[in-house]
């Protein structure tokens, strides 16, 4: 089974969902791919204002509310009132996609990402944040700045082909999960799983295939022959 995950690291919803993907990830014979949709693209050159905190501090308390998932002193005090700070996709998805070459898992280094943005109140869009998390992760800081120099050049293809998949398979914004299985495809609307990550994996667990009983009908070979 493989989920095809939609995010940003900027989606607070994405945030709230992170639990729900590391259960999934978590189950043998489930892997997730990861698909970054580029909310706010670095060209923009956004940066939080007090429109932004005023209009995401709603959002973000009904998120902790429905997911569990906390939100720091940090981030609220301390982020949103940190009037200039660079908003940006790009330097983060780059980190994301960096990751499988330094040994590090996509999602590992995404939760961690938004641990830093939504808990600590860190600027994740600057490169010296996303290098501190990344060997906090067991990277090598000029391993880390060769892989994610070579990332952003990629990024933004990915981001492209993320956006195409969205509108071919309908899915309108983030996160977004399709379950592929037997080569069907089966959109998964986390909003009812929110704050239930051992259910969700109970769920996902009962479509898994179930190994082969013992008994008569298993396979039994001999030097001969298999029966």
């Amino acid at each position: 089974m493989k989920l095809h995950y939609f995010y940003d690291p900027l989606c607070g919803w994405c945030y709230g969902a992170s639990p729900l993907l590391q259960a999934a990830a978590a189950l043998p014979g489930v892997s997730v791919e990861m698909h970054a949709g580029g909310m706010i693209d670095e060209e923009e050159g956004r940066a939080i204002t007090a429109d932004w905190r005023a209009y995401v501090m709603p959002h973000d308390k009904r998120i902790a509310q429905m997911s569990g998932q906390p939100f720091g002193d940090a981030y609220y005090d301390g982020l949103l009132n940190d009037i200039g700070a660079p908003l940006a996709s790009n330097p983060p998805i780059a980190a994301v996609l960096a990751a499988p070459r330094l040994g590090i898992a996509p999602l590992a280094m995404l939760a961690r990402i938004q641990r830093a943005h939504y808990q600590e109140g860190r600027r994740i869009a600057e490169f010296s944040v996303l290098s501190e998390l990344a060997v906090e992760l067991g990277a090598d800081a000029a391993s880390f700045l060769a892989a994610w120099q070579s990332a952003r050049a990629e990024a933004e293809t990915h981001i492209d082909d993320t956006r195409r998949q969205m509108g071919r398979l309908g899915l309108r914004g983030f996160p977004s999960v399709v379950l592929e299985q037997d080569g069907k495809l089966e959109r998964l609307e986390l909003s009812g799983w929110l704050g239930k990550p051992a259910e969700l994996a109970a769920a996902l667990a009962e479509k898994l295939p179930k190994p082969a009983a013992a008994g008569d009908d298993a396979l039994f070979c001999t030097p001969d022959s298999c029966r």
